[in-house]
């Protein structure tokens, strides 16, 4: 074991022992054994001393161990659909990249538009936005861009230094990009409409978020054109990604039936008001769908295999923490204790705080989810007097940490890429771009305020 690892044992462990024995007033036994849970188990998910699922299959097991809430609360996300949009949402990604479709509209998409260093890295971002319609995770997503990009690499004989700068731009643009679509991040998006309590449709997201996502994508997108500059012109050989994509042969039957499920299940997704089913069961359906003789057989068992169950047990206790917060008065102790006592009346003012204490706490605990799970109950609490729609502070703690990273493990998206066998790069370039990022999440924040404002919505 090593030092990190001890290190982060041993203070997560005490930190739930302390809280245990501090006369915490207005807290309950409940509340106080929340409390220390949480604290421990958001220490070991920020310090990794373990992987993420064995932490949270602790956290889960140890709730019910102390009686600190029933099964049915701590095991209540299984009961709506966010869980089950998560399962089919992988289940799809895999569909577009075994049949490969995924690969066949990249490989088109730079053969017409890459000529260039520049082209590249805008390449990518364009990329991802658009394959966020079809792929409904990050992660897919990303490995997928960065395949082709290796192609790209090689065929143009680029240098190390800037193979590197190339594969962090892939993960780096999976950040802003998925804010933009309501699917495009199946777990971290439905997670933030179902912490508001009020139902939004995937239109309403994109009406709220897109905007503001594609903002949020440019700039990362001039930012990274600045910061990482080529260490000399890059000529594109497409000779090689012709062969590629010749090699893939003609539109095979398998892409054809992935693409009708597709437009169907982003036809429904479009159009979730109208019908009122939710994208999770939509989701879930079509992935089922897809695996059935005549109208599927683009989905076998060994699909089963992309869907990880440490991250259903990770989003499980992500989601607990809220849920469990409330049960036990955590959420209420939290805002009471923590919170300013008075509320600014100036919404920009107001915005700020909330950017202020999201980003605070979100660099202290690494995880977007569990700061959404702490950070969101306690924040509609403080603002409650206010009479503002729950949506509107609930995207303002969204946006502050979903597009928010300084290091790695603070954000997922940033952190599967780094290593030489993923993205190539390393801390030294998340450091480079999560600095000027954190301004960036405050301009984002304002620009919502007034953009909300236009809309009505604030």
């Amino acid at each position: 074991m090593n030092n990190k690892r001890l290190f982060g044992l041993i203070l997560g462990i005490s930190a739930a022992v302390i809280i245990n024995l501090l006369p915490l007033k207005g807290l309950s036994y409940q509340g106080k054994m929340c409390l220390g849970l949480t604290l421990m188990t958001v220490v070991f998910w920020a310090l990794q001393i373990v992987q993420s699922g064995y932490a949270s299959g602790l956290y889960l097991a140890l709730l019910i161990i102390f009686h600190v809430a029933e099964p049915s609360v701590v095991f209540s996300p299984w009961l709506g659909s966010t869980m089950y949009l998560v399962i089919g949402a992988y289940l799809i990604a895999s569909s577009v990249k075994s049949s490969g479709l995924g690969e066949r509209i990249a490989y088109k998409f730079i053969l017409k538009y890459v000529n260039s260093y520049k082209s590249i890295i805008i390449s990518i971002f364009a990329l991802t936005v658009m394959l966020s319609i079809l792929i409904p995770h990050p992660w897919p997503r990303a490995f997928l861009i960065m395949s082709v990009m290796a192609v790209v690499i090689k065929s143009a004989n680029i240098p190390r230094e800037d193979s590197i700068k190339i594969g962090f731009t892939v993960f780096a643009a999976s950040v802003p990009s998925s804010v933009i679509f309501l699917t495009g991040d199946s777990v971290i998006n439905p997670l933030a409409v179902q912490a508001s309590g009020i139902a939004v449709s995937w239109m309403q997201w994109f009406i709220y978020m897109g905007p503001p996502g594609i903002i949020a994508s440019i700039i990362t997108c001039f930012l990274i054109l600045i910061l990482f500059k080529p260490s000399k012109e890059i000529k594109i050989n497409k000779k090689e990604i012709k062969e590629k994509l010749c090699f893939l042969g003609p539109v095979s039957s398998v892409e054809k039936r992935t693409i009708v499920w597709l437009v169907i299940a982003v036809v429904l997704w479009l159009t979730d008001s109208i019908h009122g089913i939710d994208i999770g069961w939509i989701t879930l359906l079509i992935s089922m769908l897809m695996s059935f003789p005549v109208i599927g057989d683009i989905l076998d068992s060994k699909q089963w295999g992309e869907v990880p169950v440490h991250v259903l047990l990770f989003l499980t206790a992500a989601m607990t923490i809220g849920k469990v917060g409330g049960v036990t008065g955590m959420n209420n102790w939290i805002a009471e204790t923590v919170l300013p006592s008075t509320i600014p009346s100036n919404p920009y003012l107001l915005a700020a705080i909330i950017a202020v204490i999201s980003i605070g706490i979100h660099m202290v605990l690494g995880s977007v989810i569990a700061v959404m799970g702490i950070a969101i109950p306690a924040l509609l609490i403080f603002t409650e007097p206010m009479s503002i729609s729950p949506i509107v502070i609930t995207l303002l703690v969204y946006s502050s940490i979903s597009i928010h990273y300084i290091l790695p493990f603070h954000h997922l998206n940033i952190l599967v890429g780094q290593g030489e066998e993923n993205g190539m790069y390393g801390q030294k370039e998340v450091l480079r771009l999560g600095v000027p990022l954190t301004a960036v999440v405050f301009i984002i924040v304002f620009i919502e305020v007034i953009y909300w404002k236009l809309i009505g919505l604030f």
